[in-house]
């Protein structure tokens, strides 16, 4: 019995909300492994460890590794929508994506470079590139052509991508201010190219 499965770690907790419970500190540990420096270390043992569960628990709730790796992605995913649906700005969304996948960088290697890494991450991160794309898209209420709206969308999202995916792998050398400035100027002029909906 490791220290994580120690007599009480589920007391006063209800049996259905156990696996809950579980499921999301198998994830959590699974975020940490797959977005380490060194590159992805994401093994069911080691994950299992870095949990202090045992495999037991892991089958409880996933298949198999790839199963895993999705599911561990797809929660990445869900947070960084979160957070930019949420934000009202330009700046607001660039500062709380920044915050959430730059300043606590272990997330931001999973969304953009564990991709480049884990095979079973391409078709994911193909997946979710639309989601981002429509949710840029439906913030470009100033652009009134439908068209022009969604080929400016997935225009910034592939800059923006490049971007942080340079900037997290330290191939950019700009303070955290200069990034953030840059991205949100980026946004902003290529927005105020076109004319206003009228």
């Amino acid at each position: 019995m490791t220290s994580g499965q120690r007599r009480g770690r589920w007391s006063g907790v209800p049996l259905p909300d156990r696996q809950v419970l579980r499921r999301d500190e198998l994830i959590g540990a699974g975020v940490t492994l797959l977005g380490s420096p060194g590159g992805p270390a994401l093994t069911v043992r080691a994950v299992c460890r870095h949990a202090g569960l045992t495999e037991r628990y892991f089958y409880e709730s996933f298949s198999d590794r790839d199963e895993f790796v999705r599911a561990v992605y797809d929660d990445v995913c869900n947070r960084a929508m979160t957070a930019l649906r949420s934000a009202a700005t330009p700046r607001a969304a660039v500062e709380q994506f920044v915050s959430l996948m730059v300043d606590d960088p272990v997330r931001g290697r999973v969304l953009l470079l564990a991709p480049q890494v884990e095979a079973v991450l391409i078709h994911s991160g193909a997946e979710w590139m639309p989601s981002f794309i429509e949710l840029l898209q439906s913030k470009l209420t100033a652009i009134s052509d439908p068209v022009v709206q969604k080929m400016m969308a997935t225009g910034l999202i592939g800059a923006l991508t490049a971007l942080f995916t340079a900037y997290l792998d330290g191939r950019l050398e700009a303070s955290r201010e200069q990034f953030i400035d840059y991205c949100v100027d980026l946004l902003l002029a290529r927005t105020a190219s076109y004319p206003p909906a009228t």
